[in-house]
């Protein structure tokens, strides 16, 4: 069963600098989930539609050995209108690039396995661009990896939601038929600007 997080009316801010001209954009606190049972994915429900873009910002760790990828869904959409694009590097400088356009989902993040360091987890921030536009298809940008004692991954992704409709809701989902190891948070953001 997922965890859930929602809304729930308190917000915390904070502030960076923004595009043009070193404007103000807000960061403010929507809902965090901690794994405290491990769990094949986290979900965030009745977003609200009062902020430009969504960030979550993540640490975890899968359970699947070889599950190194969370994947991102949309208001509970599973079939194949999601595209992206990866980029990535490894320990050993290797560097391998793909895409896919036809998939349920978009890759999100790189996570840690049973295979690193034990209590190692992996990073990472997505970028949930114009979430609410219902004139456009959604974009996603991430940044993600981990360090495994000098070996290790740098994953950067691109991709979209082939749907017009306002995200209400996502999914984050571990790969491999994997869970979410206990003490993987999730948080998402909502900005302003």
């Amino acid at each position: 069963m997922p965890i859930v997080g929602s809304f729930a009316g308190a917000s915390a801010r904070a502030y960076g600098l923004g595009a043009g001209l070193g404007a103000p954009i807000g960061y403010n606190s929507i809902a965090t989930i901690t794994v405290g049972t491990a769990t094949p994915s986290v979900e965030f429900t009745a977003i609200p539609q009062t902020f430009t873009h969504l960030q979550i910002r993540a640490i975890g760790r899968n359970s699947a050995s070889g599950g190194y990828d969370a994947y991102l869904q949309f208001n509970g959409v599973t079939s194949a209108v999601y595209s992206y694009h990866y980029l990535y590097s490894t320990g050993s400088g290797a560097i391998t690039a793909g895409v896919d356009t036809t998939q349920g989902f978009v890759i999100g993040l790189r996570l840690t396995t049973p295979t690193e360091t034990a209590n190692n987890f992996g990073t990472g921030v997505i970028d949930i661009l114009d979430y609410k536009n219902t004139n456009k298809f959604k974009s996603v940008r991430t940044l993600s990896g981990f360090n495994n004692n000098g070996g290790g991954f740098n994953w950067q992704t691109s991709g979209n939601w082939r749907s017009t409709s306002a995200i209400t809701s996502l999914k984050l989902i571990a790969s491999v038929s994997g869970n979410f190891a206990v003490n993987s948070t999730f948080a998402l953001y909502g900005i302003e600007g």
